[in-house]
């Protein structure tokens, strides 16, 4: 049995703590999804834009936060720390192997040092990782593994091909550049669980319930999914898979079930995105190029 990771709330979610929260939600909008939004279509406006509002609505947050509750403040700075050091580098997709080191090396510090400083500053164990939570699964939660892949399975391609997403990915063709492809896509799938599930909707769970700490988190999971390049209508996908997540974990309290339903949609992802491209590889779906 794992203690765990989704704590009750503890204090009455008031306006204050909703904007506070609020405030560090839609700083990930700023620097993540309308930074790309801002480059691609409104020239008009300079591309540092977005960060600089970004930037200061994370620290109103955090301001707002330390005058209401300490706990509070701590736990919306490490989501802050988190969103910090993921905005300090583009993460649209790239299989170059600069790339490929340079990503990888944010992503695991934007984990790594909210960890870091729960335990060693903080001195407690807010953030946590359950592997499993020694519950059972529900017959319908183990029929949701096999019904993932197959929802996949029908909308991805369509959603790819049909709104033109995939070019956000690069052509791949190179047997070494299909392989970091497929384990990019891996890697950040499992990352998107650690940080967005893990970390910002746990420490969220403690001033929130469930349904306004999903909401938060599914905030700051979309726009990061946006800049890595589900634009279009790739929102009305990414948000309810969001909300899914956090709400699977709020049930099973495992890490290893999120992520399994995750990497079982990512990989229809690599699947999709290389056929499309390359329409006469996996041609196993009901739309192509």
């Amino acid at each position: 049995m794992v203690a765990s990771a989704v704590e009750d709330v503890r204090t009455t979610p008031t306006p204050g703590r909703i904007a506070a929260a609020a405030l560090i939600s839609l700083s990930a909008l700023f620097l993540f999804g309308l930074r790309i939004a801002v480059r691609d279509h409104l020239d008009a406006i300079p591309n540092w834009a977005p960060l600089v509002v970004g930037y200061v609505l994370l620290v109103a947050g955090l301001l707002l936060a330390a005058r209401i509750d300490r706990e509070l403040l701590k736990d919306l700075g490490l989501i802050g720390v988190g969103i910090s050091i993921v905005s300090v580098t583009s993460v649209e997709a790239d299989v170059g192997w600069a790339a490929f080191f340079r990503i990888g090396t944010v992503l695991v510090l934007a984990v790594l040092t909210p960890v870091v400083i729960d335990r060693m500053i903080f001195k407690r164990k807010a953030i946590r990782f359950p592997w499993l939570s020694g519950k059972k699964w529900s017959p319908l939660e183990k029929a949701y593994l096999f019904i993932v892949p197959f929802l996949g399975w029908l909308i991805l391609p369509a959603y790819f091909i049909t709104s033109g997403t995939y070019q956000n990915w690069p052509h791949i063709t190179d047997t070494s550049e299909l392989i970091r492809f497929f384990i990019g896509v891996n890697f950040v799938g499992t990352w998107d669980e650690l940080f967005f599930i893990c970390t910002c909707f746990a420490l969220l769970r403690r001033h929130f319930p469930v349904w306004l700490a999903n909401l938060l988190q599914a905030t700051i999971f979309v726009s990061f999914l946006w800049e890595l390049g589900y634009r279009s209508w790739g929102p009305f996908l990414t948000a309810p898979f969001a909300l899914l997540q956090g709400w699977l974990f709020s049930r099973t309290h495992s890490l290893l079930y999120v992520l399994i339903v995750h990497l079982l949609f990512d990989v229809v992802v690599f699947l999709s995105i290389v056929h499309a491209h390359n329409p006469t590889m996996f041609n196993i779906f009901l739309v192509s190029p």
